[in-house]
């Protein structure tokens, strides 16, 4: 795994901004690829977006989760040094509809996407992923 920086675009930013933070991502598949992230990493600020899984073309069955996958992405910028990003595919659509899959058994997620800080109540769900200021918001938050 390596350390991926944030994009750098100066060009909005006022000359006394920061430079952008640095921060990890890690791309999952499933409830126990994600829980083992976790544990790798835990001691770190985890954030973690869950999203319907993607086909060949990289395209996910979610409508929700085509849309708010770049408001997220725009919204890394506010994370922090040395935080980690879990992106998690959730499965195929029948195996997310089951009531008793893991992620809604266990970590009572209720719908897709979702975008959570680990550990915490802090979450943003479904149409709320599409809001950037929350988004930005629940990335910047200590």
């Amino acid at each position: 795994m390596e350390l991926l920086p944030a994009a750098e675009d100066t060009s909005s930013c006022p000359s006394h901004a920061l430079p952008m933070a640095r921060y990890e991502e890690v791309s999952v598949y499933g409830y126990e690829e994600f829980m083992q992230a976790v544990e790798q990493h835990s001691g770190k600020t985890i954030f973690a977006y869950f999203s319907g899984s993607k086909d060949a073309e990289g395209k996910s069955w979610c409508p929700d989760c085509v849309q708010a996958e770049p408001v997220v992405r725009e919204g890394l910028k506010h994370v922090g040094e040395g935080c980690v990003f879990i992106y998690c595919q959730v499965g195929e659509k029948p195996y997310w509809k089951e009531p008793n899959n893991d992620f809604r058994k266990k970590l009572k997620l209720t719908g897709v996407p979702t975008l959570l800080k680990y550990g915490t109540p802090q979450k943003l769900v479904e149409s709320e992923c599409l809001q950037a200021n929350l988004v930005g918001m629940l990335f910047s938050e200590d």
